[in-house]
């Protein structure tokens, strides 16, 4: 028997026995997957909540469930943030797809000196509604229980302030360690990842860096994209620290 298909639902629809699915999940349900009433489902709220329901009907806009089964998930990932220089065109829309899959807790874009958005306040808003819906689809179809934050813009000096992770790294080719170096034995409480932008830091900026406390490292001798940096970086965090000794059924 296949697993039941996975949908992401606000958390205040899941306090109730009967469980009403509607917006976009019930599209997705009903146009594009084709579920059938008596299909077995499970409905997550993306802080760990999970039901197991029983599909009963499919109406013009919206399915009615009914939870067969309920459990409180364990997000076994290790914390990474990762603080990412805005990229140009869509290049952010595949580091949230696939640091989502990886396992990155916490994504935060970046304003750097070299990565300046050139967009107003309301194109920006539309943009992190499309980011979230980004990550909630790569978090359905990963099987995570756990739904990664997506911030909004920020600059570079207000998220030095604001960044309090245990272990602060910083992606940067020149003056740098390898990763491994920088690596303690000890796992960590979290991880800030920051990465640059296509045409790098700026020297003010890897000088205030430095100073919040991030550790410069490097990834070996290739220069990689800013695309492919953090999601090159996370996998090893996690293979050393988070969940990926853990199987698929440990998931559940």
């Amino acid at each position: 028997m296949s697993d039941p298909l996975r949908f992401f639902v606000p958390a205040e629809s899941l306090r109730h026995d009967q469980v009403i699915i509607d917006g976009e999940p019930y599209h997705h349900l009903r146009n594009v997957l084709r579920v059938k009433p008596g299909s077995s489902l499970v409905l997550l709220d993306g802080a760990g909540q999970c039901c197991e329901v029983l599909l009963e009907q499919l109406q013009a806009d919206q399915a009615v469930t009914r939870v067969t089964r309920r459990w409180q998930a364990q997000d076994q990932t290790l914390p990474i943030t990762l603080l990412q220089a805005l990229p140009k065109g869509d290049k952010f829309d595949l580091i949230l797809q696939k640091g989502t899959e990886l396992g990155v807790r916490c994504f935060q874009p970046v304003e750097t000196a070299h990565a300046i958005p050139n967009l107003d306040p309301s194109k920006l808003g539309k943009r992190l509604h499309r980011w979230q819906r980004i990550v909630s689809e790569a978090a359905r179809q990963s099987r995570r229980n756990f739904l990664p934050v997506v911030k909004p813009l920020e600059k570079l000096a207000r998220v030095l302030e604001d960044s309090s992770r245990e272990l602060k790294l910083v992606l940067w080719e020149s003056g740098s360690v390898p990763l491994s170096q920088a690596l303690p034995q000890v796992p960590p409480a979290g991880v800030s990842l920051l990465v640059g932008p296509e045409g790098g830091f700026s020297e003010a900026e890897i000088i205030a860096i430095t100073a919040a406390g991030f550790k410069a490292v490097h990834l070996g001798p290739r220069i990689l994209r800013t695309e492919t940096a953090g999601l090159a970086a996370t996998p090893i965090l996690q293979y050393l620290y988070g969940d990926w000794q853990l199987s698929p059924v440990d998931n559940q």
